[in-house]
């Protein structure tokens, strides 16, 4: 299984996130991490977690930088004995938070992969998107890094923003491939409810010629677009775990996780969470649901989607695909060759 830890809290809330994430909440840091401690105790249980059965974990949020080290230790030590050997352990970081410090603390935990939210180098539309740190501390915060001895580093970048050029894009493509990083992810700017661009949707500019051109740009640097949005030299197995298809353990207010044919929501509400960890919303899946899922995750990435778990009706609507030079087939997978037509594709077959 695959592990998810959601840290909500943030230093400033970006113009345009709709993810579980407070500003206003660090008082509730301590009490926070206890409370994970309790579902982390009850999730092992429920999923009958066996020693070293842990296959990758990641810290996400909002942002993991803000609490200290020490706050994750009694997590890292109840789960000293489930993680597996070698595992990928990633944390997301922000650079004005990732200080020397938090990179070396949490490197002693077992932390060995490290994700930076950069989003952009350029100054301007860092301040456009409200993010809450410059292009010079990005880099250095890559660069510290490296230093403290992690070997695998990731940035994200934002693109299909209001104000966005070719060479805007290009020129943080050749800053971030200056600096040591082995992964990249690349997401378009999306316009979410209850977010301050919801009100101002002329900040979201995706046009399929830039889009194509910006990934193209990525993979001339070398780096293997495996995913929609992922691309690297190194590819991230927690990610694939997903796409995968693999139960994991959701952890934190607004979290999720999977097991079998089940979904579990943690409440979002922080409070309520912290009051009662267990409170879970459970969603039940069926085949279809399953089926869906795998179609949609199997055509944006570079796993592709069994002939086996196709009906006839949409095996030979797969074959037509493959007739017109838009699929791929070979060991009993289809694999799309073209990502940003992956939604099309999957709705298509299904």
């Amino acid at each position: 299984m695959l592990l998810y830890i959601h840290i909500p809290f943030c230093d400033s809330k970006c113009h345009y996130c709709a993810f579980n994430s407070y500003v206003d909440k660090f008082h509730l840091k301590e009490e926070y991490m206890q409370a994970l401690c309790k579902q982390l105790r009850f999730e092992l249980k429920r999923f009958s977690a066996a020693p070293k059965s842990i296959e990758s974990l990641f810290i996400g949020g909002g942002t993991p930088s803000t609490v200290t080290p020490k706050l994750y230790e009694r997590l890292f030590e109840m789960l000293k004995p489930y993680l597996g050997e070698n595992i990928e352990i990633t944390s997301e970081a922000n650079p004005n938070s990732a200080t020397d410090e938090w990179l070396r603390g949490m490197q002693k935990l077992g932390v060995n992969r490290i994700s930076f939210g950069v989003q952009s180098f350029d100054d301007v539309k860092l301040k456009l998107l409200n993010r809450a740190h410059t292009s010079t501390q990005a880099k250095e915060a890559i660069l510290n890094a490296k230093k403290a001895g992690f070997e695998n580093i990731s940035l994200d970048l934002i693109y299909a923003t209001f104000g966005d050029t070719k060479e805007l894009l290009e020129n943080d493509l050749e800053i971030a491939f200056s600096l040591p990083i082995n992964h990249l992810s690349a997401y378009a700017l999306t316009i979410e409810e209850g977010t301050p661009f919801e009100k101002k949707p002329q900040m979201s500019k995706e046009r399929l010629k830039l889009t194509s051109w910006f990934f193209k740009k990525i993979t001339d640097f070398g780096f293997e677009q495996y995913e929609i949005s992922n691309f690297g030299r190194y590819k991230s197995s927690h990610n694939l775990g997903y796409w995968h298809y693999k139960d994991y353990i959701g952890l934190g207010s607004g979290a999720v996780g999977k097991l079998d044919m089940q979904r579990y929501y943690p409440t979002a509400d922080i409070e309520a969470y912290i009051k009662n960890p267990l409170d879970i919303r459970v969603e039940e899946l069926d085949a279809d649901d399953k089926k869906t899922e795998q179609l949609f995750l199997g055509f944006r990435s570079s796993l592709g989607v069994a002939k086996n778990i196709l009906n006839q009706d949409e095996l030979k609507r797969a074959m037509l695909l493959v007739e017109e030079n838009k699929l791929i087939i070979k060991d009993d997978t289809f694999y799309n060759k073209e990502y940003l037509l992956a939604d099309e594709i999957a709705l298509f077959i299904s």
